[in-house]
């Protein structure tokens, strides 16, 4: 959680380990400045509320009056109209008649200005709210200044981490540089596990795959969980950093990527930062033909047809040019028959901690050879192989 306010921290509410709800108080800061001008501003509001209320009061009055002026132009209009009439006849005099006329020039005067002083109210009723307006937009804003002087809990979860003390200053971010980091909340209620899958195995993971999830805190217990995420950029080993194509174009280092397994069920004495290892399922198949990975070994074609030559012979073979010359891998397994070590070319299919399944090449009870690659690469087919299944010896270490 970062700093939105700018002050003196007065009181932390809160201590690391403690569980908070949304909304519970964490920290305060100095208030005081930021309260009295609320106050003030608040006496601002009335003001300008009371004077748009005395502008529209106005501003009905005017339009009162307006309409009597109205009525009295109607009046007058008739009288006029009725003494032209009568004067016409010589049955008024000439003063009645001027009477008359001059009756309703004052009611279209006194017309005019009613409408003048309408138009009049009405700009300063609209003055009068905006005003208004303008006071209330000020009186939220130094709401929302006091409002940065308490911190709340944005989140339900746990305070794992607070990094300030009373009496140190807050101060907000701003464009290109970062406010003050007061104190970590973390959600506890999901639970998620970041580890690092070769990128050899990358492939093969999915989101929602299965995982076990072991920590270190916590021995003996093993978390089910599922994946969540899978990183879509490369990490290189000994730096930790994105590898792009400039931090990488002349290396070989080895990379992996970032996969994230959610728990299922997490416990609540978890804590963030916990190491921890995960175990992802690929893939899941039962009844199957499997050998342990250590027994495979990988011969090329030459190496094979070689031999199979009887000792003693040479072959003649036209010569071949040297970048044309290509080798053949050929994956296969060493089996035991007839007391020698026959190589046998296999299919392979998913692949286990220790385990990998094979599809196709060798049948179940067929017995096979096993051990170090550094036996394994320097085994020749055709070999005499002495069966011993007894537990190997360690040898002791010398000085």
């Amino acid at each position: 959680m970062l700093g939105e306010g700018i002050g003196k921290i007065t009181d932390i509410v809160v201590k690391e380990g403690d569980h908070v709800k949304k909304g519970d108080v964490l920290l305060r800061l100095e208030s005081i400045q930021p309260g009295a001008d609320v106050e003030a501003q608040s006496d601002n509001v009335q003001g300008s509320e009371a004077g748009m209320k005395a502008a529209s009061a106005n501003y009905d009055a005017a339009m009162a009056t307006l309409s009597q002026r109205q009525a009295d132009l109607e009046k007058a209009k008739l009288d006029w109209a009725r003494s032209q009439s009568l004067y016409k006849e010589e049955l008024i005099a000439k003063s009645d008649y001027d009477a008359a006329h001059a009756s309703y020039d004052s009611a279209v005067a006194a017309l005019g200005a009613a409408s003048a002083q309408v138009e009049q109210t009405r700009a300063a009723r609209e003055q009068a709210r905006l005003l208004s307006e303008q006071a209330r937009a000020v009186l939220t804003h130094q709401q929302d200044v006091l409002r940065k002087t308490t911190y709340r809990a944005p989140i339900d979860g746990i305070v794992s981490y607070i990094a300030v003390r009373v009496g140190e200053n807050v101060v907000p971010g701003i464009q290109n540089a970062e406010g003050s980091f007061l104190m970590t909340i973390s959600d506890m209620s999901v639970v998620t596990a970041e580890v690092k899958v070769d990128e050899t195995d990358i492939t093969n993971v999915r989101p929602g795959d299965p995982a076990d999830v072991t920590i270190d805190a916590v021995p003996g217990k093993t978390f089910k969980g599922h994946v969540s995420q899978v990183g879509e950029l490369a990490i290189l080993r000994s730096s930790g950093q994105a590898a792009t194509t400039q931090t990488t174009a002349n290396t070989q280092e080895a990379r992996d990527f970032k996969v994230v397994v959610t728990l299922d069920t997490p416990m609540e004495l978890l804590r963030p930062g916990l190491s921890s290892t995960a175990k992802i399922q690929t893939a899941q198949k039962k009844a199957v033909l499997t050998i342990p990975i250590q027994a495979l070994a990988v011969r090329s074609q030459e190496d094979l047809d070689a031999a199979k030559q009887p000792k003693g012979n040479v072959t003649l073979a036209a010569s071949k040019p040297a970048g044309n010359a290509q080798k053949t891998d050929i994956q296969g397994v060493f089996v035991i028959r007839a007391n020698k070590a026959e190589f046998v070319p296999v299919q392979t299919g998913i692949t286990g901690i220790t385990d990998i399944e094979i599809t196709s090449g060798l049948k179940e009870g067929d017995q096979i050879v096993t051990g170090s690659y550094k036996v394994l690469r320097t085994l020749r087919p055709g070999t005499s192989v002495k069966v011993d299944n007894s537990a190997p010896k360690h040898e002791e270490s010398t000085s």
